[in-house]
């Protein structure tokens, strides 16, 4: 080998193919572990929230930071991870975010104290935002092609099966309590885990280039972070509060922080700067329109399963463990159709998310109709659960290929932050605002009628958001059909 090939610049394409003999789905099947522990904690403290309320004499307050802390500072710091990722390198990122949730996940299930617990909680989520946007990074710049349209697919599978395994697993870990450890284990089951992922990201995880020459925009990473803090805030504890005027007040100065944001990155830009989000990223085919359907995607899907677990739990009486599995079919058509929807007819790629969100959104108004008496969970009302997950996969899939498949290698790390923002800003949402629809259409303890009505109520709303994601989804078949 000559000293010119010793030389020779190491480019992502020459990462992508060094990393294929390296055993690509060992690394797939890393940092989606990784991706789905992350997306675990989010449901999993919402089932323990009752044990860990009375083992710790917990006050509602500090019980709904102990469940949004996580959430709020994931979210606020998302896009903050991914920048650091492209700066220091995704593969050492992703292994402190992990070691860092794994070390605070240990803390959490040893917390003396609420204080502590929320405390731990929000380390949880800083190191969630350093791992999770290293995910699609990596997926983004080791796989190409098929391969990569696979890698999204499972991706998406990943993302439903940790939103209902959340419930079903605390369910099952609560009603275990082993060795007398009450809600312990939700937490510390992520240790053994976390640490088997560590020694084989250390093995697996490809080595792949850094932009050290990109400067670090620390003044629109605040500005930013303040923008999604004053909007996820008041989202998350807004009802419980009962929308106190700080919340209100919040929100309103959201709005400013982001139009500060974009009067800041266009300044860095007509400068020769560097922007945290340059304006070429946002204006990939398909990214913006892709990333808002997602967002409303999102805020649908997640929605759902909050207010519809309240149902079932408080409305009609089912234990945290019947109510998680009741969305196991939902859980389960989401992954499949997620995993699968490339292998229908060509033809059908570029209609499939408006027509599935069509479905999606239908479905939703059905199970209203159907639950509106407080009737039970029946065969019939099972299989729409599946088959509105089923369209929710045919949408969410397809337009996460679409949203990142025209987005240059060297602005993978911003694109996967701001689509992977949108999605958790839409879990967020989704939770805060439908659930506030939910809650103020009934008041607990109320009667399964009662109950039914609200989650009828709320079926109206999910049909609005699916039809607005199906305008959206519209306009990304320019880049389907670059594709």
């Amino acid at each position: 080998m000559t000293d010119l090939q010793i030389r020779r610049p190491h480019s992502v394409a020459d990462s992508a193919a060094s990393a294929r003999p390296a055993r690509t789905g060992l690394v797939l099947g890393v940092i989606l572990t990784g991706q789905f522990m992350a997306i675990l904690d989010v449901a999993v403290v919402n089932v323990a929230a009752p044990t860990i309320r009375t083992d710790l004499h917990a006050d509602g307050a500090g019980l709904q930071l102990v469940i949004a802390g996580y959430t709020i500072a994931y979210a606020v710091l998302l896009i903050t991870g991914a920048r650091l990722g492209a700066r220091f390198g995704h593969r050492p990122l992703f292994q402190f975010g992990l070691a860092a949730f794994t070390a605070a996940s240990l803390a959490c299930g040893l917390a003396p104290n609420t204080g502590s617990l929320i405390g731990f909680r929000l380390l949880q989520g800083v190191a969630s935002a350093l791992m999770v946007p290293q995910v699609m990074s990596l997926i983004q710049k080791t796989f190409t092609g098929a391969s990569r349209a696979k890698a999204l697919g499972t991706y998406t599978a990943v993302l439903a099966g940790g939103s209902v395994a959340g419930q079903v697993l605390g369910g099952v870990l609560v009603s275990a309590d082993l060795f007398g450890s009450g809600w312990r284990p939700v937490f510390l089951i992520n240790v053994p885990i976390g640490v088997l992922l560590l020694a084989a990201g250390h093995r697996v995880l490809p080595h792949l280039p850094v932009d050290r020459e990109r400067r670090f925009d620390l003044v629109g990473l605040l500005v930013l972070a303040l923008a999604i803090g004053l909007l996820v805030v008041p989202l998350v504890l807004g009802h419980d509060l009962h929308w106190p005027v700080w919340g209100w007040v919040m929100l309103a100065g959201s709005v400013l922080a982001f139009a500060v944001f974009v009067v800041v990155e266009r300044r860095i830009a007509e400068r020769g700067g560097q922007p945290l989000i340059h304006v070429r990223v946002l204006r990939s085919p398909g990214l913006l329109p892709g990333a808002v359907a997602l967002f409303l995607v999102m805020l649908a899907f997640s929605g759902f399963l909050f207010a519809f677990a309240l149902h079932l739990q408080a409305g009609l009486g089912e234990s945290p463990l019947w109510a998680g599995l009741s969305f196991a079919p939902m859980a389960v058509g989401f992954g499949l159709s997620g995993l699968h929807w490339q292998r229908l007819p060509k033809r059908l790629h570029l209609p499939l998310p408006m027509v599935a969100l069509a479905v999606a959104g239908a479905g939703y108004l059905v199970l209203g109709q159907l639950m509106r008496g407080g009737e039970r969970l029946s065969v019939g009302t099972e299989a729409l659960l599946l088959v509105i997950g089923a369209a929710s996969g045919c949408a969410y899939s397809p337009l996460f290929a679409r949203a990142l498949s025209r987005v240059a290698p060297a602005d993978a790390a911003d694109a996967s932050g701001v689509t992977v923002t949108m999605v958790q800003l839409g879990q967020v949402v989704g939770v805060s605002l439908l659930g506030t629809v939910f809650l103020s259409s009934v008041s607990y303890p109320a009667g399964p009628a009662a109950s039914g009505h609200a989650v009828e109520v709320t079926s109206l709303c999910l049909l609005a958001a699916a039809a607005l994601a199906a305008v959206f989804a519209f306009r990304t078949r320019h880049a389907a059909r670059l594709g």
